[in-house]
């Protein structure tokens, strides 16, 4: 028996869906619920494994949604970009957890829920540079030790960032390639349609954790240093799902040893 593949699901995830499964037709056959054997055990995943390909944000991407943005939308990119913090770490941030040079990563939010980080090795401490240290100390304008650094309406509660990015950053960074006006002052009395510029595309919190490796990467950052920014217990998570090298770097790079031959062909 083969598992039906899933459309944007990859082989990992259905390996991951497969275990649970199994999981559970192994603890209804331990407690009597069902006879027989695990039907789990004869399915496997079919085809050949897709290749991860997450977005991340380039150095122009993240400056043009600084420029683009204002207010608690833009320290909230600015400290996405420059320390790679996950969505929920981001969300759980409290001032406490900001010494004045680094960012103490203690806890996460997920909706409502406070917990802890993903693993152990993502409990950690995130240098923050001396830009970003100016944008949230001006963005802090006396609030609480133990206030969320990003709080949200509610008093005492996280900033929902998915609706800050629904709300406010997808519609400001977003323009019209013919116009260039970005969406939220695109009327519908323009005499032409809403058409998107692909240079700059809201693509997901987590593309500024991708965009960081990529970036750190290309500016010729060792492997291992990038992974203890990230808090990556294994190396191999970093070069396989975070680091992207665009194709025109790997053209550079591949005509380097076309300038250290030394005759043509």
């Amino acid at each position: 028996r083969i598992m039906h593949r899933i459309p944007d699901v990859g082989d990992a995830r259905l390996l991951r869906i497969k275990a649970v499964l199994s999981a559970v037709f192994t603890h209804a056959l331990r407690t009597g619920v069902l006879d027989g054997t695990n039907p789990v055990h004869a399915v496997s995943v079919p085809g050949r494994p897709v290749k991860f390909r997450g977005y991340a944000y380039s150095i122009t991407e993240i400056e043009g949604m600084l420029i683009a943005t204002s207010g608690v939308a833009r320290v909230v990119v600015a400290t996405a970009a420059l320390t790679g913090l996950r969505l929920s770490e981001l969300r759980g941030l409290r001032w406490s957890d900001f010494d004045g040079e680094n960012l103490h990563v203690k806890r996460t939010v997920w909706r409502t829920v406070v917990g802890p980080t993903k693993t152990e090795d993502s409990e950690g401490i995130v240098p923050v540079l001396p830009l970003l240290q100016k944008v949230l100390e001006k963005h802090r304008n006396g609030a609480a030790c133990d206030a969320y650094i990003f709080a949200g309406e509610k008093r005492g509660a996280a900033l929902n960032l998915h609706n800050l990015a629904a709300r406010v950053i997808k519609p400001s960074i977003e323009k019209c390639v013919k116009c260039q006006k970005p969406r939220s002052e695109h009327k519908p009395t323009e005499n032409h349609k809403f058409e998107l510029d692909p240079r700059l595309v809201w693509h997901g919190w987590h593309s500024f954790r991708r965009g960081l490796a990529s970036n750190l990467y290309a500016l010729g950052v060792m492997p291992k240093v990038i992974a203890a920014i990230l808090r990556h217990s294994d190396i191999g998570t970093t070069l396989q799902f975070y680091v992207q090298t665009p194709a025109e770097e790997s053209r550079e790079a591949l005509q380097q040893i076309e300038d250290a031959f030394p005759f043509g062909l």
